[in-house]
């Protein structure tokens, strides 16, 4: 978990705000035609504009069309400490808690072995310092054949992560070996005919950004551009989503006079506006992640998923992280599962739920760094919850419901969608070859 850099405003996108406070996407084609029209008679709309326009109407419709099913919050199970419970406990807690999605840092076989017939999705990684080895077709086929083909399907396996946070690592070469990793791992699993069923990624911090405020200013830093570009093309080519490790706590730790605490907790407060795009934001890691989706959609993979592989907030730290407290925890890890159990999409695509992944699972005691690092866990290494979340009356320290008891499943029938797009399109191919 690599502390994230929160950047301060620059101005980098103007676009026309009525595109993206229209609850209805009709009513936003009407008046996008509307508007494009007059500007169109005027002559007032210059290429860059219409780029602008186009780029954030696209991103406000990437989700329809798209099947959205019920939310169910992910967490991280993660292992550096020399106390914690064998894996068939942990697997027990994870069931009291009703959790249908975890992920782990490695991919120990007594974990994969445990959480056999379990039906909980996970996630494996393949550690840093392995890259360099399934980088090689032959190696990577082996890596597969060992580490999960043997488990799968008894053992739900949906992804593998290709290393941890490597983007954002002062080791060149390393960074240079996640992509060749990633397209072989996904290959040996073609080749075993199990791409269908498990997609490759990366987890990245959010500190691979140059800007992430406001969130319309999203972009990657410019020496990851090339790296970027090919990880895009990638998961684009596969249908992998993007890996995101976003913390509001660091922001807030680095600049607590100026960035409101309820804000950065989910709790009631003003919020902010994106000048550019007007879309209203209530609290920091939605506003981060749409960050992380304008900085995609600039590299031209506006419809590619972007999901939180870590969030979380520490119950304990040193003398000098005074948000890190049990109180601060608890408020921000309960909020975010209420808006998890309503299925909530960011303000930039509010009808696709966004899938997080909690950190973490346990306080891990080996874990180097400061205190915080240590205390991150909802859970003590003695099966005792740090904070008792109280998400429901019936809820009791040992049994929290962490996922939403609602079944219906949304689909959205604008068919007259794609056609409006086309014309936008058409009429930005006219718009760019005639004078202005």
């Amino acid at each position: 978990m690599r502390k994230p850099i929160y950047l301060k405003p620059s101005l980098h996108v103007r676009v026309k705000a009525t595109l993206l406070r229209q609850p209805n996407p009709i009513t936003s084609v009407t008046k996008l035609r509307a508007s494009l029209s007059f500007s169109f008679s005027m002559g007032i709309f210059s290429t860059t504009t219409m780029i602008h326009v186009f780029l954030v109407y696209a991103l406000c419709f990437s989700d329809y069309g798209l099947i959205h099913g019920v939310a169910a919050l992910g967490i991280n199970y993660g292992q550096v400490g020399n106390n914690l419970p064998p894996p068939e406990k942990v697997l027990a807690l994870l069931s009291s808690l009703k959790v249908t999605k975890a992920r782990i840092y490695d991919t120990n076989p007594l974990v994969l072995t445990s959480f056999a017939n379990s039906g909980i999705d996970l996630i494996v990684t393949i550690e840093n310092e392995m890259l360099h080895v399934v980088m090689d077709p032959q190696q990577a086929l082996q890596w597969v054949t060992t580490h999960i083909k043997p488990y799968f399907p008894a053992t739900k396996i949906t992804g593998i992560a290709v290393g941890n946070e490597i983007f954002t690592s002062d080791d060149s070469s390393l960074m240079a070996n996640v992509v060749p990793a990633m397209v072989s791992i996904h290959g040996a699993l073609v080749q075993l005919g199990l791409d269908s069923y498990i997609h490759v990624s990366t987890a990245n911090s959010l500190a691979v950004l140059a800007d992430s405020f406001p969130p319309s200013a999203g972009s990657f830093r410019s020496d990851l551009t090339g790296v970027m570009s090919q990880l895009l093309q990638f998961l684009w080519n596969t249908k992998a989503p993007f890996w995101i490790n976003a913390y509001p706590y660091f922001a807030y730790k680095d600049d607590p006079h100026r960035i409101p605490l309820d804000y950065v907790l989910f709790n009631p407060n003003q919020g902010m506006v994106d000048p550019y795009t007007k879309l209203h934001y209530d609290n920091m890691l939605y506003a981060q992640v749409d960050a992380v989706i304008f900085a995609v959609a600039r590299m031209g993979f506006g419809r590619l998923e972007v999901r939180v592989s870590e969030t979380g907030w520490p119950s304990k730290g040193d003398p000098s992280e005074l948000a890190a407290t049990i109180q601060n925890a608890a408020i921000y890890n309960k909020n975010l599962l209420k808006r998890q159990m309503e299925n909530e999409g960011t303000p930039l695509r509010p009808n696709q739920s966004l899938d997080i992944y909690v950190f973490a699972l346990f306080n891990e005691d080996m874990k180097p760094g400061p205190t915080s690092e240590r205390n991150y866990g909802l859970y003590r290494p003695d099966g005792t919850m740090v904070y008792n979340l109280e998400l429901s009356s019936s809820s009791t320290p040992a049994s929290i419901s962490l996922t939403s008891s609602a079944t219906q499943a949304r689909t959205s029938g604008y068919e007259s969608l794609g056609y409006w797009v086309s014309v936008i399109l058409l009429t930005f191919q006219v718009l760019i070859r005639r004078p202005l």
